[in-house]
């Protein structure tokens, strides 16, 4: 009787253990590969969109977030290319490169981001238009090679102005640095058009909401991403890194550079933050992607990670205010304009002269508006104070 009973026990023991370890290993494998519909909505996924973000989250949170991040980033990227035509030292034909920069990301946080605001105002949280979601995608994919092989010629551009003689670096005209501009819209609207006519690349408007985001194998696409996106990245690297050699290398000599050899070298410097800002922003989505080729990943990450490095285009103008002196010269003065000041004076950089001011500025008189003018404003124009110019505007 006892010897019965023992065995029993033993036995509903063994069967109760059996299941209790089926059940950790089922449990275990669906952590690790979540292809459950329910897992899936559990995770939240279904309630995150690609154009207008999650819905569990207040509305008027994610209108605020999207209009504050279109209103920093489009006055900041008008603020980068009037810097550059304005400042007498960023009016250099090399810095064309860094105008189509801002020019990308000015589509992006004038367009894109705009666009998401506009259906979040509209009520449009679970279902959105799909051509939306295609036009925002495609334009922020365009923008983003844009940007990647532009950060190329930068740096060729940068190392030209700083190690070459001037004999050299004279060869690069306005003809070829328009040319050059326009071959890279050309370049990466051809990459984008053919990556979506035959689907080599990773589509955030066809991630499956109810299931677990994972990327099929493309040989053809991994092949024209590290071509059209790694190489131009090395490059980029290689470049900047043989410039920073040569530079330090010739620092350590007898060479003393003159004052305008090192204002190229400090935005040559705020370059280079730009570059490594933008890898910090869009490496995360890349891994993911490079991820998800061996193992399934949750839509909501792949989403959220595709919006942070769209932000980038909303803060990089900010970081050629900190780390260059003439970008932020020329930001402040052009604040000073946009708040009615009646005068806003842009140096020569030509000799002083006795009065302590540059004999080359150029003062501009300013009325926007005249009804709301200050009568200090609307004093009448005198043609030339003390050999300087005034313009009425």
């Amino acid at each position: 009787m006892n010897s019965t009973t023992t065995m029993t026990m033993t036995s509903a023991t063994t069967t109760a253990t059996s299941a209790m370890v089926s059940f950790g290993v089922t449990g275990l494998a669906g952590i690790l590969d979540p292809t459950d519909e329910a897992t899936a909505m559990a995770d939240g996924s279904l309630n995150v969109s690609p154009v207008t973000l999650s819905s569990d989250w207040s509305r008027v949170a994610r209108l605020l977030m999207l209009a504050s991040l279109a209103v920093v980033g489009s006055v900041g990227n008008v603020f980068m290319i009037s810097a550059i035509m304005v400042e007498d030292h960023l009016k250099k034909r090399g810095n064309a490169y860094l105008v189509n920069v801002a020019l990308a990301d000015l589509l992006i946080s004038g367009m894109v981001i705009p666009a998401s605001a506009i259906l979040i105002l509209a009520g449009m949280h679970d279902e959105y238009p799909r051509g939306i979601c295609v036009f925002e995608w495609t334009l922020e994919a365009l923008c983003f090679l844009v940007t990647v092989i532009t950060f190329v010629a930068i740096s060729v551009e940068n190392y030209m102005r700083l190690c070459w003689p001037v004999e050299r670096y004279i060869k690069l005209t306005t003809k070829r640095v328009t040319a050059s501009v326009l071959s890279v819209w050309l370049i990466a609207t051809l990459s984008v058009g053919l990556q979506t006519y035959l689907d080599l690349g990773p589509n955030l408007c066809n991630i499956d909401r109810l299931k677990p985001f994972r990327m099929t194998i493309n040989t053809s696409g991994i092949i024209s991403a590290c071509v059209i996106v790694g190489v131009p990245m090395f490059l980029t690297v290689l470049v900047y890194a043989r410039l920073v050699l040569r530079v330090r290398g010739a620092m350590r000599g007898s060479y003393k550079p003159p004052v305008t050899f090192n204002w190229d070298y400090e935005l040559t410097k705020a370059n280079m933050y730009s570059f490594f800002f933008f890898s910090i922003f869009w490496l995360p989505l890349g891994v993911t992607f490079c991820i998800s080729v061996v193992k399934p990943v949750s839509p909501k990450i792949v989403i959220y990670l595709a919006w942070f490095a769209l932000s980038k285009s909303c803060f990089n103008n900010l970081l050629y205010c900190v780390a260059d002196r003439h970008f932020r010269s020329a930001y402040v003065k052009l604040f000073d304009y946009c708040c009615c000041k009646t005068t806003v004076s842009f140096s020569r950089g030509r000799q002083r002269g006795g009065d302590g001011r540059s004999s080359g500025d150029v003062r501009l008189r300013v009325h926007i508006i005249h009804s709301y003018a200050s009568p200090a404003s609307c004093r009448p124009a005198v043609a030339r104070p003390n050999g300087r110019d005034v313009y009425e505007l």
